[in-house]
């Protein structure tokens, strides 16, 4: 299975095809295509190690989502001084899935997969029981 290790917001992720991960928040549309170049490993046969990067190699993902973390609150309080000081915070952060790796300078080939309308089920669809 091959595999890559990639460096996007100062964190080094292991991605694979197909893997759905959470990372500092990129510009891009959900089902836009994105590619990361700082690729510093691709594992497979052969393997490449890069020094730092492996040239010619690029991770295609497709944005699934743009959003925010939960509050994170800081708080300060020194005693008896009637001093503090609250301050939240929200990181936000894109959720994209990897469609593939790419070696040897090519470009993505996958398009983004069309998005899937969720309908919410209704009590209509609820399975009626048979009197028997």
């Amino acid at each position: 299975m091959m595999f890559a290790v990639i460096r996007t917001g100062g964190k080094q992720h292991r991605v694979a095809a197909d893997d759905v991960l959470k990372i500092d928040k990129i510009d891009g549309e959900p089902g836009t295509i994105v590619e990361f170049s700082d690729v510093l490993i691709v594992g497979g046969d052969p393997a490449l190690i890069g020094t730092p990067t492996v040239s010619g190699a690029s991770v295609a993902a497709e944005v699934l989502d743009q959003a925010r973390a939960r509050k994170v609150i800081a708080f300060k309080k020194r005693r008896r001084k009637n001093s503090r000081r609250k301050r939240g915070h929200r990181q936000e952060f894109t959720t994209v899935r990897i469609t593939e790796i790419l070696t040897d300078g090519k470009r993505p080939s996958l398009e983004a997969r069309p998005r899937v309308a969720r309908r919410k089920p209704n009590a209509a669809d609820a399975v009626q029981p048979t009197a028997g």
